[in-house]
């Protein structure tokens, strides 16, 4: 080092400390208080939510209830049926998604819902029922956008193991990370997932006091469980649910048994007229005796043999007497024709 350079180092050093710092300070400031500093952003969770081709208007207006209920998933255009379901995971990695909502719809009538976690798995396929979107509903609560939800699950999800598995993997998927960029900073509203009859139902509701006012905003839906696989869209199946049917299968039982109603009548019918009896049965003219007290109904008949006598015997005397005179006229005529010839 030269006396030169050492000279302008001492320069440098006493200008440095006699200029003031000044701090910089936010354009606007609500209070006297010290700006927030920034936290960081842990939690990077990324939840890809998207459809195949062939979904009905209803579905789709469900699956863009679910994309303002959560700021932090990201979309994608609609997937062909004719690709493989493992094609997700690559379209997670070229998103950066941790997790998959996959909207499945078939024949326009019938909504399978995939939740994955595309890294290690697992992977839940759910039969959509009794979808009511929020613009069918039109509910006095509402929220607003961007606010984390607080998610709130019913006892029995502790129970079974595999609803343990669908509490944690629910969880992931609609729990709001802490400081995300979108989100707000604040709890308005809640997630509520209760069992009842094998399904799990899905509600949201406004907080509207502390002491535990709710007003339900919507949607509404209704998850049929199906399967579980280990990894995400492939592997082994870790649990199937036995008591599930196909809507197809259950349409197909609605008309069989309608179906069968009217093969039962037209059989009732031919049956009916087979078994009718060609000849009715002889009654016995006895049985009326044994109606009664027998002395009182002896009686009875006893009198009536009697009129019956009787009335055969003025019959019979009538014409007798009616005999009688015709034979006088008769003999009469013939006697006065007589007289008039002589």
């Amino acid at each position: 080092m030269t006396k030169k350079e050492l000279k302008r180092k001492r320069t440098e050093n006493l200008n440095k400390e006699n200029i003031p710092q000044v701090e910089v300070l936010p354009p606007k400031r609500v209070s006297d208080e010290p700006p927030p500093k920034k936290v960081k952003w842990i939690n990077r969770q990324r939840v890809l939510v998207f459809a195949t081709r062939g979904i009905s208007y209803r579905h789709r207006h469900l699956m863009d209830d679910l994309k303002t209920l959560m700021p932090h998933h990201r979309s994608e255009s609609k997937m062909e049926h004719t690709k493989n379901l493992q094609v997700v995971n690559e379209m997670c990695e070229m998103k950066n998604c941790n997790k998959s909502i996959l909207f499945e719809g078939r024949r326009k009538r019938d909504l399978y819902l995939w939740f994955s976690n595309v890294s290690v798995g697992p992977c839940a396929k759910f039969l959509v029922e009794n979808i009511y979107t929020m613009g069918e509903l039109k509910m006095t609560g509402n929220c607003l956008k961007g606010s984390r939800p607080l998610l709130s699950f019913d006892d029995n999800f502790d129970t079974k193991p595999h609803y343990s598995l669908l509490k944690e993997l629910f969880v992931q998927t609609f729990g709001v990370p802490n400081h995300h960029p979108k989100s707000q900073p604040f709890f308005d509203h809640i997630f509520t997932f209760t069992v009842l009859d094998n399904r799990i139902w899905f509600r949201n509701f406004q907080i509207l006091t502390e002491d535990g006012g709710l007003a339900e905003i919507g949607p509404r839906f209704v998850l049929n469980p199906i399967k579980i696989f280990a990894d995400s869209f492939c592997g082994e199946v870790l649990w199937d649910n036995p008591s599930y049917i196909s809507p197809t299968k259950f349409r197909q039982s609605l008309k069989k048994n309608t179906a069968g109603k009217y093969i039962n009548k037209v059989q009732q019918k031919i049956a009916q007229e087979g078994s009718k009896p060609k000849e009715s049965y002889s009654l016995n003219p006895l049985d009326e005796i044994f109606k009664g007290e027998p002395l009182e109904k002896a009686l009875e008949l006893r009198q009536k043999e009697i009129k019956e006598v009787q009335d055969n015997d003025d019959k019979q005397k009538k014409v007798k007497k009616y005999s009688k005179k015709q034979l006088g006229k008769k003999v009469a005529k013939r006697n006065s024709k007589k007289k008039k010839k002589n």
